[in-house]
């Protein structure tokens, strides 16, 4: 009878522990979602921001059947700085910006859970993910944040490639482009970008990741200092963006046919057209050059920044 009695208030007190511990580690999950979408926000941002003129001019290029030079990239930059003026080498960046960011959120908070997902089903904490899962959760991350942001996606790359008086703002183009080509145009290029992202975002966060990896295990130190970082991402870029680059050209190649005179067509005939027209490498690399100045800034300024937001955010947590 006693032990009864004695069983009940610590039966109850034990349920009540366990509704408190699992309300807890709730609302940690979500402060953590909350802090990786807030960290990538701002991480994009900068990172898109700060190569967005060089971005515009290698879209120019990708479009279009001119050859790519450094020479002939100056140019472009020069004329259209005197011609539209200064900011105009921002244009399309209001668009950039609006899908930048949550893309840039979704991939790496999305980034972030896949991690914690396979960490947990393969017995490892989420840093510590051996290689194949690594370059997995960062494939899943990129064709996550891809698929639910391509519409933006398109709307940047048309607004790159025209003139001011064609498009007045993002509105605008979703507005011309629903009435005059048709609501599926929005995902015309879908598959491409997502072929493309696939090894793009896979090789991007494996390399990142294992290169901090490395850098704990030799070093010593727990966190590298945000050079290390920066130089980590750079190569991250370097390496994700030359495996996707061809699949690169062809979704902006099918993303403005309707602005810049091609057909539109699947991806094998753009593929096929490119290849017949420019030559494979000349065609389907052009401005890759520019990518590999544009492209390990960006993806160096954009991891280092998420870290970085990280850290600042827990601590502040704490």
């Amino acid at each position: 009878m006693d032990n009864g009695v004695k069983e009940g208030p610590v039966r109850l007190r034990e349920d009540a522990e366990a509704v408190l511990s699992s309300s807890v580690s709730s609302k940690r999950d979500h402060r953590q979602v909350l802090s990786s979408l807030l960290s990538g926000a701002l991480a994009g941002a900068l990172a898109k921001t700060a190569v967005a003129p060089l971005d515009r001019t290698k879209i120019i290029f990708q479009v279009s059947s001119k050859r790519f030079s450094a020479k002939e990239a100056f140019r472009v930059l020069y004329y259209t700085y005197l011609n539209e003026g200064f900011l105009s080498l921002w244009r399309g960046n209001s668009a950039t910006m609006v899908r930048v960011v949550p893309y840039a959120a979704i991939q790496f908070s999305a980034h972030e859970e896949y991690k914690r997902i396979l960490g947990s089903y393969y017995g490892f904490r989420g840093e510590a993910l051996p290689p194949w899962p690594r370059l997995f959760a960062g494939a899943l991350a990129g064709t996550t944040a891809a698929s639910l942001t391509y519409p933006l996606d398109l709307v940047r790359a048309r607004m790159a490639v025209t003139p001011k008086e064609m498009y007045s703002n993002i509105f605008h183009v979703f507005i011309r482009i629903s009435r005059e080509e048709g609501l599926k145009t929005l995902y015309h290029g879908f598959m491409p970008t997502v072929l493309g992202v696939i090894p793009y975002a896979g090789l991007s966060f494996f390399t990142y990741e294992t290169l901090k990896s490395l850098h704990r295990e030799y070093s010593g130190r727990r966190q590298p200092y945000p050079v290390e970082r920066m130089i980590f991402g750079a190569c991250a870029g370097l390496i994700g963006q030359s495996a996707s680059y061809p699949l690169d050209v062809v979704r902006r190649r099918m993303q403005t046919a309707g602005v810049t005179g091609y057909p539109r067509a699947s991806i094998a005939c753009t593929l096929r057209t490119i290849v017949r027209e420019e030559g494979a490498v000349r065609g389907l690399y052009k401005g890759l050059s520019m990518n590999w100045v544009k492209g390990p800034i960006a993806v160096g300024i954009s991891f280092t920044t998420f870290d970085l937001m990280q850290i600042l955010l827990r601590h502040l947590q704490s």
